[in-house]
């Protein structure tokens, strides 16, 4: 998702009418605004986005060719233009091999003969599972425990895309409900997870389930290892699940049961009680919201669908939090990293 928002951004420069460099960032900062209040979790699209303009603007403080006095002003502006579009296409083809160089440090993790655990549909993980199973020529010999969550709005199990690809490269894959993790944890030797950001303490926030099998696994003695791009490194520090700056539906408390003359959709028996949909909200950290943007200071009118918004949604995009020390390393497209070491990691990115 980072990667497509930011080649939307790289077009919409492209085609830009704006007169100023000013006005140019102006309307990038806006139109990322717009893009991260037409999801329910932007966490990993600002990220990548937030660190796409920093990369803009640092390059246009150190120009490669500084601007010659003989120059027209539109000249300037066009020669600019070119070079913030030539650094930004760069930014993307970096972030895109990033995944590739990730699967190259990783598939060493998996060894022969292990059982690796996972979840979600992080194309990061699959493609270092992809690539442990060509490492080994053919001949595979590890095998894959996938668990597989509720199905998103199209219709299919996040994960089952995955699952097709293993399974078609000769990797043997056991699907199973996130209920049968703990049962699963004793036939695992080492869990690989992706992640939707990698904040400041060097925990991670990932797929709602990522945090119990981050327990599990440390009770059990299993590594637990998170693979993620460096464009997913964000600039927060949660101090719990209910310290994440968007609002989440997870658990509902409620007395009505459904039928009853109130509250009841009226297709249910008599006092039958339905699943409730995950409605509670995950308290907003007021004083991290202006890293997501404000819809007023803006000015930006953002219409969704039904479970779209920062507000919308439901368990299968619903997140949680694995604090660092469930987490054996992080793996990056620049090496391998502890948790503590990811503080540092983010300077680097960002100054």
């Amino acid at each position: 998702m980072p990667i497509a928002a930011i080649d939307s951004l790289i077009l919409l420069l492209s085609q830009s009418t704006s007169t100023t460099i000013s006005e140019t960032l102006s309307l990038l900062a806006t139109s990322t605004s717009t893009l991260k209040h037409a999801i329910p979790n932007p966490i990993s699209l600002s990220a990548g986005t937030d660190l796409f303009q920093r990369y803009l603007i640092t390059t246009l403080q150190r120009p490669e060719r500084p601007p010659h006095p003989s120059d027209s002003h539109g000249h300037d502006l066009r020669a600019l233009r070119n070079h913030l579009l030539s650094n930004g296409r760069l930014f993307v083809q970096r972030a895109k091999e990033s995944r590739a160089a990730i699967a190259r440090f990783g598939k060493s993790f998996v060894r022969d003969g292990s059982v690796v655990l996972t979840n979600g549909g992080s194309r990061v993980v699959g493609a270092l599972l992809k690539a442990a199973a060509e490492d080994r020529e053919g001949s595979v010999r590890f095998r894959v425990i996938y668990v597989l969550g509720q199905c998103a709005p199209g219709g299919e199990v996040e994960g089952a895309g995955i699952v097709r690809e293993l399974r078609r490269s000769g990797v043997p894959v056991a699907t199973v409900p996130e209920a049968a993790v703990a049962y699963s944890m004793g036939k695992v030797d080492v869990v690989i997870v992706g992640a939707e950001g990698v904040v400041e303490n060097g925990g991670v926030i990932s797929r709602l389930g990522t945090f119990q099998i981050g327990v599990l696994a440390r009770s059990a003695g299993k590594p637990f290892y998170v693979v993620a791009e460096s464009h997913k490194f964000v600039r927060l520090y949660p101090l719990g699940q209910y310290d994440l700056p968007i609002e989440q539906k997870v658990v509902d408390f409620t007395t009505v049961v459904a039928g009853d003359e109130e509250g009841g959709r009226g297709d249910e028996a008599p006092g039958e009680v339905r699943q409730e949909r995950w409605t509670a909200e995950t308290p907003v950290v007021k004083e991290r919201r202006e890293y997501f943007g404000e819809m007023e200071s803006t000015g930006v009118q953002v219409e969704v669908g039904a479970g779209g918004g920062a507000g919308g949604g439901g368990r299968h995009d619903a997140v949680d939090f694995t604090p660092p020390d469930l987490i054996t390393a992080l793996i990056t497209e620049s090496g391998v990293l502890t948790p503590s070491a990811v503080s540092e990691e983010l300077i680097k990115i960002w100054y």
